[in-house]
């Protein structure tokens, strides 16, 4: 039993106290929060819960808890759940010890003091003592687990969340235990997190799915204050913050959002606002802290920190050289004593400076800013630090460490000389636990996990003996039987590699040498890789002979249980194997029992060692095999149990009828027969079979060839009793086996049976569930059926998530039972009540076996990827196999060695043979065929070889390719040298890239590119005319059409002439409205350009504007008063086009020098040419001519190598061959393949070596030149000698001499004239340089001055987002403007005609009164009555209205009223003193006696008028007023937009100025002559330049210029001036003589008006006047109505006739298809009575089915229903003609 269980409890119940603690414990208080309801039922709106209005009423008076009231522990706490009447003891289990730790639960570890540990285990929070190591255990109330744990901040409670439906929160109270409070309905199925406040008050917890609330707790009062959704995902951790008491935090899946506790109107509100990553990717927040002021810093997945503000990401920080600050994700953070430490997954607490932290922020685009920790602590390798807990001992703060690997860590985070190593308290598995075995003959307990260890325990004395680490996760364990080890010291551990290893368990104290610790050991005996995959399985059998191992990799092995375990054999399986069981010593034969995943059940005899052959593989083929492969059947059990609940339920209904008939009768009531109403049943459930089979969880034999099952998925819920099939021909995949007996589980249709352990005696079975929870069935009968696991006991261990039960096992005498999941946690159990435990046990550790100490370790397998056994052995096989393969091919290559030998002696016998006696080679050819057969295998093997090259060739190729295209064909130009013939000299070209096309952007490209671009140009432009065309056609149509519509539109001649003489008369109305309008504009016109008194010519305006800017101050770009005037503004556009600009230039500069000195190369090469043409005619010549007139020969001119680079890209087969001989020669790494010789002369080869062709070619040229030569020598001494020999006559020698002399001066002219072309070449190549030299320094200057612009550029690039943000805000500000001054002037617009309005209406009064006053008369002895009668009158009426109107109307008529009394008007110009009172009383009604009715009458008449009229005065001055206060809202706004206008002004002016002056401080290179300096101090030139300025002595001229021109300008202004003085003076007089004659001129109109008329007319309304337009045009249209429904009538009685014809044609197909429909009745008829003839005939021999007449009862039935579809039809198109013909 708990510990907690035993501490002295106030006894008191849940919901109803009794009521003597109602008058202790509870008090009758007034409620804090009259809008917050105690059962905290909230509804969520707006981010936040409003309550309900049934809360929201007052509660008058609440119960408030007491400060010392307690629950009962016992009352609250789960306990173990046992069916009704079954016996089983409640006690049947108790809690003996926790070994494990849910080391990857988040938040897992505080510290209440220093001496007690606080953890979560399954359903338990387990307290340790750190001293003694013992345990006390809290378990939860609800029995469906533990969500968080967390401590108050005095330590003096702490907060247990849990999980389950509708899960309470409970606060239990320390060191007691006792529970204090119960917090209910805070979430759906399980608390995540929780926190309390910083002073304690309240509580704040975090639900998971599907509710995700967020719940704020007055929790010593178990009231929800507040309560909100936290997110719609995973939510992590919710925090107060420490400084603000109103702000929350919660973080979680791809979110963090942070709360307030918001006081408003309606009462306190929490409102979140949701973290913006913004560009920063989104990431999982696990840690976060609040800081001082606001802000938050959270980590991040990838291990940087993110510093929030606002909402918004503010900064993200990370060490230097951007490495993130921790190497995987950040888990918590932790504010301490103005210090910040963050803790990462990587093992690694750092400590970092809180200021740097704060008054982070970013420096650049990447948001990231660079920080480096001041401290940092790595706590060991292989450490994943997830949550750290503080607490003080003996004065010093001391940290605890959850690390997520599996322990406990102590850790001292001071920093200093005296910090302390960290500590490591504790270790545990970390994960859940793959697999456990108990020892067969002591108290030890054996475990393993993916976490790599093997760790024993002594599960008496309760700690952990020992713990061995591997390179791999262990996934199954068995301890040796008794049989197989009577010492009980073997462990074999499969591992997730497919290895097995044996281990010894020893007690290091029984060795002779080494000294005992008191501790267990571990001694690695053997290890064997018998599978590629995880090892899932491992089983001794019963007899201990065999051990059977199995794994994922659908294999089952078997070794000889020896000293060695030698290897029998392995077998496959159809899948997976998920566990293996040996029959039981009870059955006959010893078979294995093989369970796979996929629902294969297989049995195999045990394997007799050293009975199979292995020696090539270890596959054992010829072992017997059973099969049994799993069918789902659940599908068909719950349709059988539909059918016989639905069967149940209508022979219920039917009984109950049956007794209502029987009352009835009995009653002597008659019942009356009434056709019973069939109601349709819902459809049963078709079978359904899953897909997938249900994976195969766990199993046992019942009997010899007889197992239960329990499956997984869609067959959970029931134990299957299966038998294996004697059937085994067929293909095992395509078996369907089903179970022949079924056992129902209670609940376990979504919470399925993992494990099934029977006790020694077999009285317990235990099941191991899905959800954590264990189950215990008595089996007193011990056989399994219904009833005996009808009943059953039950009890929530481990986690119900995720704590599957992995494994369980009892003690060896069955004291003991111990349960593993996958949690992680390990619990043992009493078996019954530990009383019954009469002495002392103790665990007794195995010794040692004797020479233990002298043997070493087994050697181990630590390669993941090494040779299974198997693999091995074919391994083996192979090399054996090849071995022999490898010695008959030698033997055969000796054979062919010796042949050859035999047939080259042959051949030198027949060598030594005489000739005649000698064998031709084709003799020895024995078949011709074997040679032809040799070349075709040539060829094959050459086209191989080039197939096997094709890919490397095509590799090559490309890459050559690339090659070109990235550094030859990205150049326009190569460096080319020309060199000059007889001197030094040489130029060389610029060596360029080619231009981007976006410089070629508005301007021409080069020749083949605009080619191209011309071609793709036309096809658009040809659409884009076609497209114009096709519209202009389509417009011309329309046009078209129109025109015909109007043409054919009917009118008629009278409609026509009425229209014309509207026409008339509206043109003539227009007219003179024109020309009234075009008066009154032009004297608009007229009045508008009046100027006002202040008024100034814009252009004056202008140009004394740019006469102050430009008066002749040259300002400059440095001095603090310059502006940059708005046409020399630089943007980046403008920059980046004068750079374009500049660039485009330089490269047209550098072409056309290039293209020039490509010219002077062919120059070059034809100038060569012909000195080679003129030094072979020299030649020529010389040959007719002495030797010692032989002048010599000159040089004929080469071409460098570098005048030609396109050459070095020219090579061929000679070239290839000759650089291959030479790099196998001399080979030589890649990297100094270009300094090597080999290279060098490949690289002369390339640029010198003529190919083969060109060297055949040249051969043959200089062979037939010395053939020529010779010929022409020999020739030339023949007829030389012919001539000696012959006599020479005068005339032969003159002509000799004359050609001797001919000879010598062409000899000397072809010399002159080589020459002269070598000096004219040296010559143009000497001006081109010149010109080039020239140019480049041009170049150099524009270069410098790139450079400039580019600087420039970057400025500006830095200035533009600013640059933009102001321009943006003055042009929203200058549309506001704009859109503002449309508004005022409308405005202004309509108070000028409320005013006009309001003017007439007072025209209008005053001409009444004057009515009124002339209707009196003079001396009329009633004035007074009928004045007072008026005045009275609207008095009241007004009070009637002011009545009728209302409150509101009251309000502004007083404030209309008081405006007119402001202005001094009275409405009837009457004064205060002359009005009557209202106290005085009179019959208004009745006219007094000799008073005028008519007169009488007429005052009623006219006060009813005023009343109209004041009444409309009081609407327009109203609306006036409502005008007036709109004007006056929108001309300060209007202000408003100038002022912010003009203060962006500024700001943009600050900025260009700002911009201006980082452009002034960039380095400008001018180079200047010394001419140009004019810059003098004392006649000599300064050293420093800095106060000198450059100026272009265009800018100089003109400044001087500018004096004289100002000097000018001055003179001719003061004359213009004195011009304008006297103009004005004429102007003011010709003005005063203007309204002298207006005057005079209107004084006569008005006479002559009066003359005439008798009155003043407006002429212009009389102008206007004429007809009603409207209403002539009225009637026109009239008329032309009637006129189209006329045709329009004749059109629809046309249409009327159609329709009949129509109605005609379809009442007589309506009759042939009722005709139709009369025979197919007939047959309808027909068939029916032989359909009831048939079925009348059926005779006995009829009795039994026949297919015919199935079939043909079938067919008839088909065709009967067709009939009757044909007939619906039929009917359905009858009644739809019979509807349309009734139109």
């Amino acid at each position: 039993m708990e510990a907690a269980s035993e501490e002295n409890k106030t006894s008191l119940p849940e919901e109803s106290p009794t009521a003597e603690e109602e008058e202790e414990d509870v008090e009758q208080v007034e409620s804090d929060h009259g809008s917050v309801g105690a059962e905290g039922d909230f509804k969520e709106q707006d981010n936040s819960e409003e309550l309900s209005e049934a809360q929201k009423k007052p509660v008058p008076v609440q119960k408030k808890i007491s400060e010392t009231f307690f629950y009962n522990y016992k009352d609250i706490c789960s306990w173990p759940f046992v069916t009704e009447n079954s016996g089983i003891p409640v006690n049947l289990l108790t809690l003996k010890h926790s070994f494990g730790y849910d080391c990857t639960r988040r938040a897992n570890l505080l510290m209440m003091d220093s001496q007690t540990l606080l953890y979560i285990a399954g359903n338990h929070v387990v307290l340790v003592d750190l001293k003694s190591k013992s345990h006390r255990y809290v378990r939860s109330s609800g029995g469906g687990g533990i969500g968080f744990i967390m401590a108050h901040p005095t330590k003096q409670y702490f907060a247990v969340g849990e999980k389950g439906r509708k899960p309470n929160l409970i606060i239990y109270d320390y060191p007691s235990l006792r529970p204090y409070r119960i917090l209910r309905d805070g979430t759906e199925e399980a608390y995540v997190f929780g926190d309390f406040k910083h002073d304690g008050t309240l509580l704040a917890s975090v639900g998971s799915s599907p509710d995700y609330m967020l719940i704020i707790w007055d929790w010593k009062q178990e009231k929800i204050v507040l309560r909100s959704k936290a997110f719609s995902q995973d939510v992590y951790k919710v925090t107060f913050s420490a400084d603000n008491e109103e702000q929350l935090t919660t973080c979680g899946v791809g979110h963090i959002r942070f709360w307030k506790m918001a006081l408003t109107f309606t009462g306190l509100k929490l409102q979140g606002a949701l973290g913006r990553f913004g560009k920063t990717p989104v990431s999982d927040i696990i840690g976060y802290v609040e800081l001082p002021d606001g802000k938050v810093i959270s980590g991040t997945e990838w291990g940087n920190l993110l510093l929030w503000e606002g909402g918004l990401i503010k900064v993200e920080l990370c060490r230097g050289e951007q490495k993130p600050c921790h190497s995987g994700p950040v888990s918590q953070l932790i504010l301490e004593e103005g210090k910040l430490f963050t803790v990462g997954k990587d093992g690694f607490i750092r400590m970092w400076n809180f200021e740097t932290i704060d008054a982070a922020d970013s420096v650049d685009d990447t948001g990231l800013l660079e920080v480096e920790p001041i401290n940092e602590l790595h706590v060991g390798e292989n450490v994943s630090l997830s949550f750290m807990s503080k607490i003080h001992d003996s004065g010093q703060a001391f940290w605890y460490a959850q690390d997520t690997n599996g322990a406990i860590w102590k850790l001292d985070l001071t920093f200093s000389n005296l910090t302390q190593d960290p500590e490591c308290l504790f270790t545990f598995h970390s994960g859940r636990i793959e697999a456990m075995s108990v020892s067969p003959i002591t108290y030890l307990l054996a475990t393993t996990a993916l976490d790599r260890s093997v760790r024993i325990y002594d599960f008496i004395s309760n700690r952990q003996l020992s713990e061995m680490k591997f390179k791999q996760g262990g996934t199954s364990l068995t301890w040796a039987t008794r049989v197989v080890n009577p010492k009980g010291n073997l462990i074999i551990v499969g591992f997730e590699d497919g290895v097995f290893r044996i281990l010894e368990v020893y007690d290091p104290k029984g060795l002779p040498v080494i000294a005992g610790t008191g501790c267990a050991e571990l001694h690695l005996k053997k290890t064997l890789k018998p599978h590629a995959a995880a090892v899932t399985a491992l089983a001794y059998e019963r007899n201990g002979i065999v051990l059977a191992t199995g794994s994922k990799d659908k294999t089952v092995f078997f070794f000889a249980v020896e000293d060695e375990y030698e290897p029998i054999g392995f077998i496959c399986v159809p899948g997976p194997v998920q566990a293996l069981q040996w029959s039981p010593p009870s059955h006959a034969q010893s078979t294995l029992l093989i369970l796979c995943e996929n629902g294969f059940v297989l049995q195999v005899p045990a394997p007799v060692p050293n009975e199979h052959n292995t020696a090539s593989t270890y596959q054992l083929k010829n072992l017997p095999m059973q099969y049994f492969h799993f069918y789902s059947i659940k599908s068909r059990i719950k349709l059988e149990e539909e059918i016989a609940l639905r069967e149940k339920k209508r022979e219920e209904k039917e009984k109950a009828k049956l007794e209502w008939i029987r009352q009835q009768q009995e009653m002597g009531n008659k019942i009356e027969e009434e056709a019973e109403e069939e109601h349709e049943e819902e459809p049963l459930p078709s079978i359904y079979i899953p897909e997938e089979p249900s994976p195969i969880l766990c199993g046992f034999y019942s009997a010899a060839g007889k197992f239960w099952l329990s499956l997984g998925g869609y067959d959970s819920g029931f134990l299957y009793h299966c038998e294996f099939s004697h059937d085994d021909q067929e293909d095992p995949e395509d078996r369907k086996d089903e179970p022949f007996e079924v056992i129902p589980m209670e609940d376990t249709d979504n919470n399925p049976i993992h494990q099934i352990f029977f006790c020694t005696d077999r009285v317990w079975m235990f099941c191991g569930m899905q959800n954590g929870s264990l189950r215990a069935y008595s089996l007193q009968d011990k056989d399994l059926s219904a009833d005996t696991l009808k009943e059953y006991w039950s009890f929530s261990v481990h986690d119900n998530d995720y704590g599957q039960i992995r494994g369980i096992c009892s003690s060896y005498d069955d004291r003991f039972l111990i349960t593993c999941g996958g949690d992680g946690n390990i619990f043992t159990f009493n078996i019954l009540s530990p009383e019954d435990v009469q002495k002392e046990l103790k665990a007794k550790i195995p010794s040692p076996r004797s020479g233990l100490e002298k043997k070493k370790a087994a050697e181990d397998i630590e390669d993941p990827n090494a040779y299974n056994i198997e693999e091995v052995k074919q391994k083996k096989e192979y090399d054996r196999k090849m071995k022999e393969a490898e010695e008959k091919k030698q033997n055969k290559r000796e054979k062919l060695i010796a042949l050859r030998h035999e047939f080259l002696l042959l051949l030198q016998k027949n060598q030594k043979l005489p000739k005649h006696m000698q064998l031709h080679k084709e003799q020895f050819e024995m078949d011709r065929k074997v040679f032809e057969e040799l070349d075709r295998q040539t060829a094959q093997r050459i086209e191989l070889v080039q197939n096997e090259l094709a890919w490397e060739h095509e590799k090559h190729s490309i890459g050559l390719q690339k090659l070109r295209n990235q550094f030859w064909d990205s150049l326009e130009f190569d460096a080319v040298v020309i060199h000059a013939i007889q001197s030094n000299h040489q130029i060389s070209t610029y060596k360029l890239l080619v231009m981007s096309h976006k410089y070629y952007q508005g301007k021409e490209r080069p020749s083949w590119k605009r080619t191209v671009l011309k071609q793709a140009w036309k096809q658009p432009e040809k659409k884009q005319i076609s497209t114009e065309s096709r519209r202009m056609t389509i417009s011309e149509g329309e046009e078209e059409i129109v025109e015909i519509t109007e043409v054919q539109k009917p009118t008629t001649h009278y409609i026509e002439s009425r229209r014309e003489k509207v026409r008339r008369i509206v043109e003539k109305s227009d007219k003179v409205k024109a020309k009234i309008m075009k008066r009154k504009a032009e004297w608009e016109e007229l009045y508008k350009s009046k100027p006002s008194d202040a008024y100034e010519n814009p252009k004056d305006v202008e140009e004394i504007k740019a006469a102050r800017e430009n008066i002749g101050c040259y300002k400059l770009k440095s001095a603090p008063n310059y502006r940059v005037p708005e046409q020399e503004l630089m943007n980046i556009e403008k920059k980046v086009t004068q750079l374009t600009s500049l660039e485009v230039l330089i490269h047209k500069k550098k072409v056309n020098m290039n293209n020039e000195i490509m010219s002077l190369r062919d120059l070059k090469v034809s100038v060569i040419e012909e000195i080679k043409c003129l030094v072979k005619e020299l030649k020529c010549i010389q040959a007719a001519l002495d030797l010692s007139e032989r002048l010599p020969l000159p040089l004929i001119p080469q071409l460098h190598p570098d005048e030609v680079p396109e050459k070095k890209f020219e090579y061929d087969a000679d070239i290839l061959l000759k650089f291959k001989e030479e790099q196998e020669a001399k080979p030589k790494p890649q990297g100094q393949l270009e300094g090597s010789p080999s290279s060098h002369s490949f690289r002369q080869g390339f640029l010198q070596a003529p190919s083969s062709k060109e060297a055949d070619s040249m051969t043959q040229a200089a062979g037939a030149h010395q053939i020529k030569t010779a010929s022409s020598v020999v020739t030339e001494q023949q007829r030389v000698s012919e001539t000696e020999k012959a006599e020479t006559t005068e005339i032969e020698l003159e002509i000799l001499k004359r050609e001797k002399i001919k000879n010598l001066y062409l000899q000397e002219t072809l010399i002159k004239k080589i020459n002269a072309l070598v000096i004219n070449f040296d010559a143009e190549l000497r001006l081109l340089r010149h010109k080039k030299l020239k140019l480049d320094v041009q170049m150099k200057n524009a270069e410098l001055r790139y450079v400039t612009w580019y600087e420039e550029l970057l400025i500006l690039k830095n200035f533009e987002k600013h640059e933009n943000l102001l321009r943006e805000r003055i042009t929203t500000l200058i549309g506001e403007q704009e859109t503002m001054q449309p508004k005022l002037k409308g405005c202004i617009a309509q108070i000028e005609d409320r005013k006009c309005e309001i003017i007439r209406l007072q025209e209008c009064e005053k001409a009444l009164y004057a009515n009124f006053q002339a209707s009196l008369g003079e001396n009329n002895e009633f004035a007074d009555f009928l004045t007072k009668v008026l005045t009275k009158k609207v008095k009241c009426m007004e009070k009637k209205e002011r009545e009728a109107d209302g409150e509101d109307v009251n309000e502004e008529k007083g404030e209309d009223n008081e405006n007119e009394e402001n202005d001094g008007e009275s409405s009837l110009g009457i004064d205060e003193e002359n009005s009557v009172s209202e106290d005085e009383a009179f019959d208004d009604s009745v006219c007094p006696e000799n008073c005028n009715e008519a007169l009488f009458q007429n005052t009623i008449q006219l006060r009813q008028k005023w009343l109209e009229i004041e009444e409309a005065l009081a609407k327009e001055k109203k609306v006036a007023a409502n005008l007036r206060k709109k004007y006056d809202a929108l001309a300060k706004k209007a202000k408003e937009l100038e002022t912010s206008l003009d203060t962006a002004d500024r700001e943009l002016d600050t900025f260009q100025w700002e911009k201006q002056q980082r452009m002034n401080d960039l380095y400008v290179a001018v180079p200047l002559k010394l001419h140009q300096v004019e810059y003098l101090i004392n006649g000599e030139m300064p050293d420093d330049f800095s106060q000198a300025l450059v100026f272009t002595n265009q800018s100089l001229e003109y400044l001087q210029r500018r004096i004289v021109d100002l000097h000018k300008e001055k003179i001719m202004q003061r004359e213009i001036y004195k011009a304008a003085q006297e103009q004005h003076k004429q102007l003011i007089q010709d003005k005063k003589e203007m309204e002298i004659t207006i005057r005079q001129l209107e004084e006569k109109c008005n006479y002559l008006m009066m003359k005439k008329f008798g009155r003043l007319v407006d002429f212009e309304a009389i102008q206007s006047h004429s007809v009603n337009i409207r209403v002539e045009e009225l009637e026109v249209q009239i008329m032309e109505k009637e006129y189209e429904h006329s045709q329009e009538l004749k059109e629809w009685e046309k249409r009327i006739s159609d329709l009949q014809q129509q109605l005609m044609k379809l009442t007589k197909e309506n009759s042939s298809k009722l005709q139709q429909l009369n025979r197919f009745y007939f047959e309808k008829h027909q068939l029916e009575t032989k359909l009831a003839a048939l079925k009348n005939d059926m005779g006995v021999e009829f009795q039994h089915t026949r297919t015919t007449d199935i079939k043909e009862k079938a067919r008839l039935e088909s065709q009967l229903k067709r009939i009757a579809g044909d007939t619906a039809l039929l009917r359905q198109e009858t009644s739809f003609l019979n509807r349309k013909g009734g139109y």
